[in-house]
């Protein structure tokens, strides 16, 4: 049980197997136990003889239309079956996947498709029309008439080798645009064989899918279960909003082995549990675990350290409670990120790439077979942070320098102790403040910006953008937010935004960051007009969102983001809109209508939209139980 984590040394080494890759593992799989269960979503569940069979016909069709080796695919999905599906095919057609997220904005999703020059775009009928006008070849899988329906359902040959693409994931770019980090086969083969020891993994263990599809964790949650013969539940978002309901429905559901975003996790692991429960190891990572583990906590918490670059996870390790002998060295800090997983190796350097001593804190730098490619069509890039390894004898090793700072535990764990730029983590996302800000400064009431994290009530980061406009010019809050909303994920949009004069400055020219003015919640300043609701549908959307934001009242054209709402509160109004109103909406419809009369708007739309679609019977029982 997590044997590695006994051994003080900061590079194990394993030969694993790469002579097959996830395609050839799941179809073994699938051969051996085709009846059992491999996914599970709500009511509905697939065998791993139907998912295998299902894939092997898009696969074929990809192939047919000249789908090979490092050839990508895009993917635009919510999270379903048929996600699932499309990423296996990809993978059975020797292709790499990119996922495209529904609730990034249509100039990211423009951006990442002309850099990919992705041939062909798999997705969903529902979501075709939210997608960029593009080139690609569009195939819908829940089509009717979708063209792998009728091919073949054997397993196509095996056309991509371990290093050879598997994915490319989108992540944010400090030259203002996002950057495409590509991994191979090989690197994700090592962190699927590693869990599969490190967690002792088996074909009874049930995992979960919680992440976002373009989110790389989206990959730990899946292949090294599905590799294996184990099954994994996707559960949807709104499961994540209660900590109480999520704990029991993993009770309920047997759930053995399942990661968590650490501030989900911080609120489960803070929860009574039963003595004894299925459940036997949390995963969490991505932000900093603040928190450590009451001793009566009946599974293990393991916290998880890994950039994009270095396929998920670099290092891991179990947290123990506060009070046992191993934490107590380190009782008073964060708990640590663990030790390097297997074929991973870290360094801390300083300067002049020397080591530094245990305790010295120095750039955190990732060696070993988990490191990415590079960066899609950025050689200089690549090049910059994917340095020559100078602590290898192999020429074609390399070094990633991560740009976080860490320090050695005389224990052997490594402590995790910032960023040595401004690189910000929130949520557990890494964002470059320079993407945003080079949006900012694009609008053309403004002279320059700054973005930064602030945590000024302890737990409640948000990002905050100081904005220096062009005199005599102005640029209202909500001008600011639909402009960058239009750009950039909702993550990467600031919450506050504080416009200045001019931006302080020390006696050597530099920002002075302590200097900037810390947001007074009662001062934010408020729509220009703050009128009453005026429709029936105006007036529900406040009693929605009002408690929501925990205010009384709300003007209809104030936006709710810059009120302090986030993607949880969205997912909430989501909720909410659809019992009440009968509509689905996404997050990125919120984001792009944050008003209450903006959203009123779309709803009624949406209502006109469905209300031509149905029978005079079904009219009259829809306005009889919900509210138009």
């Amino acid at each position: 049980m997590l044997s590695n984590y006994g051994i003080d040394t900061k590079d194990i080494h394993k030969d694993f197997a790469y002579e097959y890759c996830i395609p050839q593992l799941i179809a073994q799989q699938a051969t051996s136990t085709p009846d059992a269960i491999a996914l599970h979503h709500g009511n509905d569940s697939i065998s791993y003889g139907n998912l295998n069979q299902r894939a092997n016909q898009l696969a074929h069709c990809l192939i047919e239309l000249g789908v090979g080796p490092n050839v990508l695919v895009a993917c635009y999905f919510e999270r379903s079956f048929d996600l699932i599906i499309a990423l296996l095919a990809i993978l059975k057609a020797g292709g790499a996947y990119v996922p495209l997220d529904p609730a990034y904005p249509t100039e990211r999703l423009d951006f990442m498709l002309a850099d990919t020059q992705a041939p062909i775009l798999l997705t969903q009928s529902k979501l075709v029309r939210q997608l960029p006008v593009t080139n690609a070849r569009t195939i819908c899988l829940d089509a009717a008439a979708a063209p792998h329906l009728s091919l073949p359902e054997t397993d196509p040959p095996a056309l991509a080798t371990a290093d050879d693409l598997a994915y490319v994931i989108y992540t944010s770019g400090s030259t203002g645009y996002p950057k495409g980090v590509e991994i191979t086969h090989r690197s994700l083969l090592n962190l699927i064989f590693w869990h599969q020891q490190a967690f002792e993994v088996t074909a009874n263990d049930k995992a979960t899918q919680v992440a976002s599809p373009s989110f790389d964790a989206t990959g730990w949650e899946l292949w090294p279960y599905l590799t294996i013969g184990a099954s994994v539940t996707l559960i949807d978002k709104e499961m994540s909003l209660s900590p109480v309901t999520l704990r029991d429905w993993f009770i309920a559901h047997n759930i053995t082995i399942s990661f968590l975003p650490t501030a989900l996790a911080e609120s489960i692991i803070a929860l009574h549990w039963p003595s004894s429960v299925p459940l036997r190891y949390l995963l969490t990572g991505a932000d900093t675990l603040r928190h450590y583990p009451s001793p009566d906590l009946p599974f293990a918490l393991i916290n998880n350290y890994g950039p994009t670059e270095a396929t998920v996870v670099t290092t891991s390790g179990r947290i123990l409670p506060a009070s046992s002998q191993e934490s107590a060295p380190q009782h008073n800090q964060p708990p640590a990120i663990g030790r390097p997983i297997t074929n991973m190796q870290v360094f801390l350097l300083d300067k002049q790439l020397q080591q530094v001593p245990v305790g010295t804190t120095g750039e955190l730098y990732i060696g070993g077979v988990g490191l990415a490619k590079g960066y899609l069509n950025r050689p200089e890039l690549t090049a910059e942070r994917f340095i020559p390894h100078p602590f290898s004898s192999d020429p074609a090793a390399r070094l990633y320098k991560t740009g976080d700072l860490a320090r050695w535990l005389p224990n052997g764990q490594l402590a995790f102790m910032g960023r040595i730029d401004q690189q910000i983590k929130l949520r557990g996302y890494r964002i470059e403040p320079e993407e945003i800000m080079a949006a900012i400064n694009e609008h053309p009431a403004v002279q320059t910006s700054l973005v930064v994290a602030r945590e000024d009530t302890p737990g409640d980061q948000r990002l905050v953008a100081y904005v220096v406009c062009q005199h005599p010019m102005s640029i209202s809050d909500n001008e600011l937010h639909a402009a960058l909303a239009a750009r950039l994920p909702d993550y990467m949009v600031p919450s506050v935004f504080i416009q200045l004069n001019t931006l302080p400055l020390t006696p050597n020219g530099k920002v002075d960051r302590a200097a900037l003015p810390v947001p007074d919640n009662a001062a934010i300043r408020r729509a220009d007009t703050n009128d009453a609701p005026v429709t029936p549908t105006e007036e529900a959307l406040e009693k929605i969102i009002a408690p929501l934001l925990g205010l009384e009242r709300i003007g209809r054209d104030e936006n709710v983001f810059l009120l302090g709402g986030h993607s949880l509160f969205g997912t909430q109004v989501i909720m909410r809109v659809a019992e009440s109103f009968g509509v689905e909406m996404t997050l990125r419809t919120l984001f792009n209508a944050p008003t209450i009369a903006q959203l009123a708007h779309e709803i009624e739309r949406l209502i006109l939209a469905r209300i031509e679609t149905m029978s005079d019977d079904e009219v009259a029982h829809m306005l009889e139980h919900e509210t138009v």
